[in-house]
């Protein structure tokens, strides 16, 4: 136990350290460019953290990674090049090496954000029916559709979050004059939900508590860049 809570800590500042430096970067120094240009590695790191600090890591957790990478570069991919999904948008050159238009990061993002969401409300579900005990305990359908609507909620506020910040970034543009359609948010709960049904059908360990600190943190730090950019 000792020995997680120091990954766990260690995990932490890293993520802290990063998206702090990333913030005053970005908005108080004439290093702006250089910073921005960097995304993929903190993205890429975040990833690493959470295999790092993910507890008896099975061939299921790997496997819901590549549904993740794989449906949310699918998606992406239709979005970007016909846009039946979310909307017209294109991927601006920030984020690294592209497939079919889509930056493969975008695949990895996919991943952080179903995951980190997904753990948040597994662990704040559980606790509540704790605290419910057993005389008050909905049915497991209702329980599965309540975590599968509550999580995608959830991925859907980080995107409203992120949304602004990065097309600030240069992360993507939407077309042709820039406004994010509310197709976006459909699409996107749509999707999560589908990510999420994996999540909760999958048998990995879902206990993980950096996942929930990353979320926090990103969330903070698309918001200080949604105020202050």
């Amino acid at each position: 136990m000792a020995a997680y809570k120091t990954k766990i800590n260690i995990a932490i500042f890293i993520a802290v350290l990063f998206h702090v430096s990333g913030v005053v970067g970005i908005l108080f120094t004439p290093y702006k460019e250089w910073f921005i240009g960097n995304t993929p590695i903190n993205l890429l790191l975040m990833a690493a953290l959470l295999g790092y600090t993910q507890v008896e890591k099975n061939i299921y957790f790997l496997y819901f990674f590549i549904v993740c990478f794989t449906a949310g570069m699918i998606a992406e991919a239709v979005g970007v090049n016909t846009g039946y999904l979310f909307g017209d948008y294109e991927y601006g050159d920030m984020l690294g090496k592209k497939i079919f238009g889509v930056p493969l990061l975008i695949g990895i993002n996919w991943f952080v954000i179903i995951f980190c969401a997904g753990t948040i409300v597994n662990m704040l579900d559980e606790w509540i029916y704790k605290k419910l005990g057993t005389e008050v305990s909905p049915s497991a359908a209702a329980k599965a559709f309540a975590f599968i609507t509550d999580a995608a909620l959830l991925t859907v506020f980080f995107d409203w979050l992120m949304e602004p910040a990065a097309v600030k970034l240069g992360f993507w543009k939407w077309l042709p004059q820039g406004e994010i359609p509310l197709y976006n948010f459909t699409c996107c709960f749509i999707i999560s939900a589908l990510l999420l049904t994996v999540f909760r059908v999958m048998k990995f360990n879902k206990h993980n508590q950096f996942a929930v600190h990353l979320f926090i943190i990103q969330s903070l730090f698309f918001l200080a860049l949604q105020i202050f950019l």
